[in-house]
């Protein structure tokens, strides 16, 4: 076992410093953090929308859930014309407050520079063989994929689409990445919430990823039904180890790997270390959640 080395590389993907990231308020809620260059941008060639103040930067926005986000999805493709945004996938997701009402929506590609927090599913695909042991069905990304082709997957692990409940998108995203039938995961519940933060080039990551354990029988294949997934390995829970310890996972599979076997026990007497270094992204479940204090 390489429980130093999973926390080693645990610190590295969560760890930042926050200092380099301004609070962005919409409204009078505290929505994201937004960087340098991106905060240069805004108020220089979106003084209309957006304006500096003691507590960071705020978004002058105001009105219902409609008209806010009609306003922010002009800026949006205003940025996206400037050459400021990559990545335009014609997919909205859903800003939260902090009571967890939807607040507004916004194309995902504008998510990152604001430091918005969107919402994730995913799935451990779990089986237990005959000699008792068990293992993890594990997706290798298709090479052809425009964001970390060939890296290690969850057996599922997708967004959350604005309007979408997390059930309708376990269901979508559990056919299309696994060919698991809607019948297999409803009333599926998550069994860990965790917050995914972390500097990326378009700004900050932050994703609140809602992780449900699906037992497998032995025997049973995924089969990828979309072509995001070249192939499933079911491996012991040492080679996924290795493989997080070599980063071959994407990172939030990675948080969703290490929290599930975590929670089954692996690491033995150094489990509560490795859940101590966890409890840092492991939030409470029960109710929708906007952005944390």
């Amino acid at each position: 076992m390489q429980v130093d080395a999973v926390l080693g590389y645990l610190d590295k993907v969560s760890r930042f410093d926050a200092q380099q990231f301004t609070p962005l308020f919409i409204g009078t809620e505290r929505m994201g953090c937004v960087n340098a260059q991106w905060k240069e941008r805004l108020l220089q060639h979106e003084p209309q929308l957006f304006e500096e103040t003691f507590q960071g930067l705020k978004c002058k926005v105001k009105g219902s859930y409609r008209s806010i986000s009609h306003a922010l999805a002009h800026a949006a493709r205003r940025w996206q014309q400037a050459g400021w945004l990559n990545g335009w996938r014609n997919e909205n997701f859903t800003a939260f407050r902090q009571d967890g009402s939807p607040y507004f929506e916004l194309e995902r590609a504008a998510f990152r520079p604001l430091g918005l927090t969107s919402r994730a599913v995913h799935v451990n695909g779990l089986c237990r063989m005959e000699d008792g042991e068990t293992r993890m069905w594990v997706g290798r990304r298709s090479p052809h994929k425009a964001v970390d082709p060939n890296r290690m997957d969850n057996l599922v692990g997708g967004g959350v689409a604005a309007g979408e409940t997390l059930e309708l998108a376990l269901q979508r995203e559990s056919w299309e990445e696994a060919g698991v039938a809607r019948e297999r995961v409803d009333g599926l519940k998550p069994s860990s919430l965790l917050l995914a933060q972390r500097p990326v080039a378009r700004g900050l990551h932050r994703e609140w990823l809602y992780a449900y354990d699906l037992w497998l029988a032995p025997g049973e294949s995924p089969a990828c039904q979309d072509g995001e997934v070249a192939e499933h390995l079911l491996l012991p829970f040492s080679e996924v180890e290795q493989l997080l310890v070599a980063e071959r996972f994407m990172i939030d599979a990675a948080l969703v790997s290490m929290d599930c076997l975590c929670r089954h026990g692996y690491w033995g007497r150094d489990n509560q270390k490795m859940a101590d270094a966890l409890a840092r992204v492991r939030h409470e479940l029960g109710r929708e959640v906007g952005v944390p204090a």
